[in-house]
């Protein structure tokens, strides 16, 4: 099928062709129709199959249909980050510009007053985050009144980062008879029970099976001690000369970490969290997309729902603890049937977490060694002794171990002897709060015990200090 076929209107098969697209993904040739023929929506699909324009084009093309321009929105889009607020943006925009439809962008962390200027000026379509939107409409700054196509782009998402109260408040302000989109990765009972209540008689849309990855992401596993990690991931961007990478940290100061060490390395890169501003984000997201940033280092919640053409490599440095969290990273690669590489830095410590994934997956990710870095991999020459590594112990001198063994019982008995000293400081900070002023400690029953004395106020009556010379009482 081609996109000729799909009932869009001329200057939208143009932008369409403009972005180089010569045939509908599998879930555009399905979602295009159905929401043109009026049906309600509920659609699985993994990351990178193409599910924004699968409504962006249909929603275009439905509301450029009549000449009636109004003030206030008459589609509405909920996305759960700005990252991803902004995306679905830019792709409305390229197709609403062709026909006069007028689209805008709301999230958090911004200045309000600009936004609440844009929409007064009048919008078709509105592209927000949960908790901005809903700013917006407690000031008056904006009519959800006319809504009547309703959009959830990644409700498992917006689900997962808590906005279940947020969406119920979303629905109390849009009307009860729109059309209504529902869009997720995963096909949680949350997700169930959220399609009951907003949609009526949904076509149910699945086209990449659950707990999959796309087939044209070529998964590799390193095994390396979690010490070692970031010395690995030097070597395979440098020796690999890696050109664009995204890497996956568990918390951002992880992510500040790494970032500084990549740069004393000579690899341009910058980290990207909820720590950041706005403007900072945005940035240095388009200076990552033009090639000025070689590496971006980010959390997952900062990184979901990015939209980066032709990624080549994703680097899972520490590994999710949830399976399905897995699925979503690797798939910043390989979209849109682009090839691309998805490499899992695994520490003895993480394997619990790479054992659910392939159980996730029903498929054994495959291992591969890298000299002098991996476990059970060959180690040069000139290392001595590399800990937890069975050759390299094995054929290491009998003194070389037992100084190492020595080390280690050293460091263990520092750390104890660091906690010990924490206790005892902690128990005789306690101890001298409650002491007297005389210096005698009372037992706890006294010293929490307050004795009402001669000048105690009664209850409810003024206390005698808030009543100053020179300023008389007042009337109770």
């Amino acid at each position: 099928m081609s996109f000729d076929e799909l009932g869009l209107r001329v200057e939208l098969l143009n932008a369409v062709k403009s972005k180089g697209y010569t045939t509908p993904t599998p879930i555009q040739t399905r979602v295009i129709p159905a929401i043109l023929e009026g049906r309600d929506i509920l659609a699985r699909a993994q990351t990178g199959t193409g599910k924004t324009d699968a409504f962006a084009l249909p929603l275009v093309e439905l509301l450029s249909q009549g000449n009636d321009k109004r003030k206030h929105p008459r589609a509405l889009i909920l996305a759960p980050t700005r990252e991803l607020a902004l995306q679905v943006g830019d792709s409305i925009k390229a197709y609403g510009r062709r026909v006069s439809i007028r689209c805008t962008v709301v999230y958090g962390g911004v200045n309000i007053d600009p936004q609440i200027d844009r929409l007064k000026r009048g919008i078709d379509i509105l592209v927000a985050t949960p908790g901005r939107l809903l700013d917006l409409a407690s000031r008056r700054g904006l009519n959800l009144s006319q809504i009547e196509f309703l959009v959830f782009d990644e409700a498992d998402r917006m689900l997962d980062l808590g906005f279940s109260q947020e969406i119920s408040e979303v629905l109390e302000l849009v009307p009860k008879d729109r059309r209504t989109m529902l869009f997720s990765a995963t096909y949680t009972q949350q997700i169930r029970d959220l399609a009951k209540r907003m949609l009526a008689e949904p076509e149910y849309i699945e086209v990449t099976p659950s707990n999959t990855a796309a087939e044209s992401i070529v998964q590799k596993v390193h095994l390396v001690n979690k010490s070692h990690k970031r010395d690995l991931l030097i070597h395979l961007i440098t020796q690999g000369r890696w050109s664009q990478i995204l890497v996956f940290v568990r918390t951002k100061f992880g992510a500040n970490k790494l970032t500084d060490r990549l740069v004393e390395k000579g690899i341009s890169a910058a980290a990207l969290h909820g720590n950041k501003s706005q403007s900072f984000r945005t940035r240095t997201l388009k200076e990552f997309k033009n090639g000025e940033i070689r590496t971006l280092v980010a959390t997952d919640v900062a990184a979901r729902g990015l939209d980066i053409s032709n990624l080549p490599h994703v680097v899972n440095y520490d590994m999710p603890q949830v399976p399905e969290d897995y699925i979503h990273r690797i798939g910043r690669t390989g979209r849109a049937g682009v090839s691309g590489i998805a490499v899992s830095l695994v520490s003895p410590e993480e394997r619990t977490h790479l054992k659910a994934i392939e159980a996730l997956l029903k498929q054994k990710i495959p291992r591969e060694e890298v000299s002098g870095f991996t476990i059970g991999g060959v180690v040069p020459e000139f290392v001595l002794l590399r800990p937890n590594n069975p050759s390299s112990e094995k054929k290491a001198d009998k003194a070389i171990r037992e100084i190492v063994d020595q080390r280690k019982i050293s460091k263990q008995r520092g750390k104890a002897a660091t906690a010990k000293t924490d206790r005892a400081k902690t128990d005789r900070a306690k101890t001298d709060r409650a002491k007297t002023p005389g210096g005698k400690t009372k037992p706890r029953s006294v010293r929490d015990r307050k004795k009402p004395g001669k000048n105690s106020p009664r209850p409810g009556s003024r206390s005698p200090q808030s009543s100053k010379k020179g300023n008389p009482r007042g009337r109770r």
